[in-house]
């Protein structure tokens, strides 16, 4: 490889961190988001109570890139990003003048423990019924 080879594949190796930037950046400003404020919500008081909703925040980021200098295709080059957030309600601080409770709120969707026992269950009420239909 000459020298002028190699200066091109280091400018053409730089040319994708601009990228790598973006989305070093993304992570640190949602990053820097991810507080204590985004989990708690503001308190809400009624009377002697207080209430303070709380969530569960996930988030996260990917990115990638490639690159094609195989002819007859010619230089070529892709890259990509993308995230996501999800926050979930979990429960509730339920705070009066004897304490402090956390309140669950209860899943819309069933568990896997659940669906696993269900199914089992099903299994075993399937086989019976079949047992008392044999002749």
């Amino acid at each position: 490889m000459t020298i002028d080879e190699a200066t091109q594949e280091a400018r053409r190796a730089g040319e994708n961190a601009s990228m790598d930037r973006l989305v070093e950046r993304l992570a640190e400003l949602v990053g820097g988001k991810a507080s204590v404020d985004v989990v708690f919500g503001q308190p809400i008081r009624h009377g002697e109570m207080t209430v303070v909703p709380v969530v569960r925040v996930r988030w996260g980021f990917g990115g990638g890139g490639g690159r094609a200098d195989e002819p007859p295709a010619g230089p070529a080059a892709g890259s990509g990003g993308g995230g996501g957030v999800a926050a979930d309600p979990i429960g509730y601080l339920e705070i009066t003048g004897d304490g402090a409770t956390f309140r669950p709120i209860g899943t819309q969707y069933p568990g896997a423990a659940l669906l696993l026992a269900a199914g089992v269950a099903a299994g075993l009420v399937i086989r019976a019924v079949a047992r008392l239909r044999r002749p």
